[in-house]
């Protein structure tokens, strides 16, 4: 009997470990990845390396997390010109959040740098959208096509080109914004300057508005 409650107990422990291993976040960058030339900005663990809204986002199993009673901007404490940026998301009902980009330390990230929307745009508190707001969208400027979003509760990856003024959102393997900065002229679709799509470069991050989002494997490699 000693020796089948030990079985029994290794066993237990097997599967606590097994089902906190699935649960963490997976390892980035890949090696793949590594050989381009990409890194990490997060290590799974602490907030080393962002500045802000501090108290908004927690490390949770390899995640960052923006709380649902949080959220904020959260930013990189280094600034980014051209790069790609890669990660993987998964959003609650309703979740919203955004992805800053050249934006400046004050002001709104998504007027005076600029922001590609995070959203589950099916929901149905925002069925009165304009076409600028819904997920992928360079927020107040160019609309994103949609379709391509995984229902909430599902892990969804995109990858966000910066090239000048070259932007391109890729969602789930599905090119969903490619445009350039400089066919954007005033006023913008939302009808608000947005000074930001002239900055050469700023602080890359997020911009929760208090619901939980999930974020990992974020990655970014620099554009010479």
């Amino acid at each position: 009997m000693r020796s089948m409650s030990l079985v029994m107990v290794c066993l237990l422990c097997f599967t606590v470990h097994a089902t906190a291993a699935e649960s963490a976040a997976p390892p980035a960058p890949t090696p793949a990845e590594v050989e381009e030339g990409f890194v990490s900005l997060f290590d799974g663990k602490t907030l080393e390396g962002w500045q802000g809204s501090l108290d908004g986002y927690v490390p949770e199993d390899g995640m960052l997390v923006c709380l649902a009673k949080g959220g904020g901007t959260l930013l990189t404490t280094k600034e980014y010109g051209n790069f790609i940026l890669r990660f993987e998301f998964k959003l609650e009902p309703g979740g919203n959040n955004g992805i800053a980009i050249r934006s400046p330390l004050e002001g709104r990230p998504s007027r005076d740098g600029m922001e590609i929307q995070i959203l589950d745009d099916d929901h149905p508190k925002y069925a009165n959208l304009g076409p600028y707001q819904f997920h992928g969208s360079v927020y107040g400027m160019v609309p994103a096509q949609r379709g391509h979003l995984k229902p909430p509760g599902e892990w969804n990856s995109q990858e966000i080109l910066c090239d000048g003024s070259h932007i391109r959102v890729n969602l789930n393997g599905t090119v969903i914004v490619d445009t350039d900065l400089k066919d954007i002229t005033d006023p913008t679709m939302d009808g608000y300057p947005h000074p930001g799509r002239h900055r050469e470069k700023g602080f890359l991050g997020f911009i929760g508005h208090g619901t939980r989002v999930e974020f990992r494997r974020i990655v970014v490699k620099e554009i010479p």
